[in-house]
């Protein structure tokens, strides 16, 4: 394994010196926060979802960020639109699939999205990934009922049936392209309890995979990024509440070199 915690530092800073558009269609209850973290980490978002402007918002863009959170068809459909057209123009893509597993409609919503577009990375708890090739499997709403080990042991074959990099967040985050394997710490027990911290770390990948063209290393970096960014905003939070306001200082304030000092990786 290549020195990850080197390239997460690079990635940030690279993000901060190049300020990479990010054009997210997500879900209305996260709009403003995702966006918020993105600026605080040096990036630049839109949120654009109408159906008739995402396909010339995203030839602007240095990746496109897709979250159901939030689903209508008519958003579905402005997805895929955007989707094909990052596409075709080799635009890297990262999908949110909230609740897949939860209701049919959220399932065949993400398998749509990874069946007509090219997917980069699909960042999700345990049991959104596994809805996506294990029929059956699910959560409750954007709740996992699986723990990341559950999708550890088949998410190598999936990612290779799926052609893309998975990103299985939970206490120990587990990303793997169906040939590397690695798992990142980080992270602290108050990000389960402010709305928008996993749609946020999708969004962190989405950054850096403006400024890196390898969706693994993206992937894993982004989440170490965003877990060491949690881990400090929790050490000086009193609560959800202060929690929410102190990683956005996080992640503006956190320096390339004590990134990489902290970064916690291990080969699975």
């Amino acid at each position: 394994m290549f020195d990850l915690a080197g390239k997460t530092a690079e990635n940030i800073k690279k993000i901060r010196e190049n300020k990479p558009l990010i054009h997210n269609i997500t879900n209305f209850v996260v709009m403003n926060y995702t966006a918020n973290v993105l600026l605080a980490m040096g990036a630049s978002p839109v949120m654009a979802h109408a159906e008739n402007e995402v396909e010339e918002m995203v030839a602007f863009a240095g990746s496109l960020v897709l979250n159901i959170g939030t689903l209508t068809d008519q958003w579905v459909d402005a997805m895929v639109l955007a989707g094909k057209k990052a596409t075709t123009l080799g635009k890297p893509i990262i999908l949110d699939p909230v609740g897949s597993g939860a209701t049919a409609m959220r399932t065949a919503a993400a398998k749509r999205i990874l069946a007509e577009t090219k997917v980069s990375v699909v960042r999700g708890n345990a049991s959104e990934i596994l809805s996506l090739g294990v029929e059956g499997a699910g959560g409750r709403g954007v709740d996992a009922l699986h723990a990341v080990d559950d999708a550890g042991v088949v998410a190598k074959q999936l990612a290779q049936d799926l052609r893309t990099t998975l990103a299985i967040t939970g206490p120990v985050d587990l990303v793997t392209d169906g040939a590397r394997v690695v798992r990142v710490e980080g992270g602290h027990n108050l990000m389960p309890l402010v709305t928008g911290t996993g749609c946020s770390a999708t969004a962190t990948i989405g950054a850096f995979l403006a400024v890196d063209p390898d969706a693994f290393s993206a992937a894993a970096t982004g989440l170490a990024f965003f877990g060491i960014a949690g881990e400090q905003a929790g050490a000086v939070s009193s609560g959800p509440g202060t929690f929410m306001i102190n990683l956005l200082d996080a992640l503006h304030s956190l320096s390339p070199e004590e990134v990489a000092r902290r970064c916690r990786f291990s080969v699975a």
